[in-house]
């Protein structure tokens, strides 16, 4: 790193927890329309945005550095028309606060569908923070159809394997994660052995007592795993980081915040400046979640962090881009309001059809003749990629909504596929 950026920061060259959901809901801190969080000794205390006086000394000194998450740059569906503009906004909110932050950490979903354009416009409302830099990790609509090579040329070049890297400032370790590549068939966010063997390198040259800052895109603990929110490999991780006195880990993805403590590790998961989604287990399915106008802004948002040198203490406030509405509630609807994709013939163009509908293949198995053809048709507002899980066809480029991919199987047998966006979305096809 150019040492005339940032003087006082050094970039490092070298599971499942079994909560059902009652249990899951339990042990759930959720913020409305905005939240101050403290760690003190691994655990996050709770106190109001409107705190007293006292409250609001504490938070001034030490390190000050902010969380954008999920961005979407490029969707333009009826849950948020102008992501664009949400984005802005939120710059905007982060550069009228009282201190300017050291720097910004983006927690993927920079884009929608990884082309050149949506990430110049990231790149130019984001270079609008008055910040000295912004450090990024790959959420899985950043690294569509080349595996994240556009990405790391973009922001990981300083980075390690597929764009994991450290850093250190003001006293604090942080370590940016990768856990949306190389995905399974059926399975959640995956870190990959050789990225765990990294960080336990990484970390073995750092005192117990150094305060350790996580992120990556999806969440190091498995907040709701049938929707795929998840790392199948966290474990692996979280055993890593569990000798330090005071961890915490900041995560996007799912687009709404949630708390977790275990032990020492802090978990906490970020607001989108796109579109909220749905409260896990709320609705069929997770996707972009259509509100009231007058309610979007209140369900967007970004975090600021303080740290405190001496007391091992992170404060985290949650910010909605504006306040909810008189008379409505902060909080995104239990019910999801999404249309469902509108029932439509079984066989197109001579091709059996397989919908793409909340986040489900229909049929999930689909038989066909020797010879025959398959069209995927997306439903969803957000896009999907088809890969064989045997790897005996070519996959799909991303489709969008009401994007059609078509396949001709000439060899008798079953193919087994899955989305690679999300792994959790699995089909098969018998050809007889």
């Amino acid at each position: 790193m150019d040492p005339e950026i940032m003087t006082d920061t050094i970039v490092h060259d070298h599971g499942e927890d079994g909560i059902d959901r009652r249990g899951f809901l339990k042990c759930m801190a959720w913020a409305g329309t905005g939240a101050l969080w403290v760690m003190q000794s691994g655990v996050l205390r709770s106190m109001p945005l409107t705190g007293t006086p006292g409250d609001a000394a504490a938070l001034k000194g030490g390190l000050f550095f902010a969380q954008i998450s999920d961005s979407h740059i490029g969707f333009s569906k009826e849950a948020n028309p102008d992501v664009t503009a949400t984005l802005q906004a939120a710059v905007d909110r982060l550069n009228g606060q009282g201190r300017r932050p050291a720097f910004v950490l983006h927690t993927g979903d920079i884009s929608q569908l990884s082309k050149p354009t949506e990430f110049d416009t990231a790149d130019q409302v984001i270079k609008g923070i008055r910040t000295e830099r912004v450090f990024y990790v790959p959420g899985e609509h950043d690294v569509l159809g080349d595996n994240g090579k556009q990405y790391l040329a973009r922001y990981g070049r300083k980075t390690r394997g597929d764009g994991w890297y450290s850093f250190d400032h003001s006293g604090v370790h942080f370590v940016g994660l990768v856990n949306v590549l190389n995905l399974k068939p059926g399975g959640l966010g995956s870190l990959g052995a050789e990225q765990v063997a990294w960080l336990k390198r990484d970390l073995a040259g750092h005192p117990a007592s150094t305060p350790i800052v996580v992120f990556a895109h999806v969440p190091l603990w498995t907040v709701y795993p049938d929707w795929g929110w998840g790392t199948d490999d966290s474990e692996q991780a979280l055993a890593l980081l569990r000798r330090f006195g005071s961890v915490t880990v900041l995560n996007g993805h799912i687009h709404q915040v949630m708390q977790k403590v275990e032990g020492n590790v802090a978990f906490h998961t970020a607001l989108s400046t796109a579109f909220p989604q749905p409260a896990p287990g709320t609705a069929p399915s997770p996707g972009p979640l259509k509100v009231e106008p007058a309610r979007l802004r209140s369900l967007l948002g970004l975090a600021s962090v303080t740290y405190h040198q001496g007391q091992h203490s992170l404060a985290i406030v949650d910010q909605p881009l504006a306040p909810a509405p008189a008379g409505m509630a902060a909080a995104a609807p239990a019910g999801a309001q999404r249309d469902s994709f509108a029932a439509g013939p079984a066989v197109v163009g001579g091709a059996r059809v397989i919908r793409i509908d909340n986040f489900s293949f229909l049929p999930p198995e689909l038989h066909v003749p020797k010879g025959g053809k398959v069209m995927w048709i997306n439903g969803d507002d957000v896009p999907h990629l088809i890969v064989s899980a045997d790897q005996r066809f070519r996959p799909s480029s991303a489709l969008d909504t009401n994007d059609q991919y078509t396949l001709t199987l000439e060899q008798p047998g079953t193919y087994p596929y899955f989305c690679s966006l999300h792994p959790k979305m699995t089909g098969r096809i018998v050809v007889e």
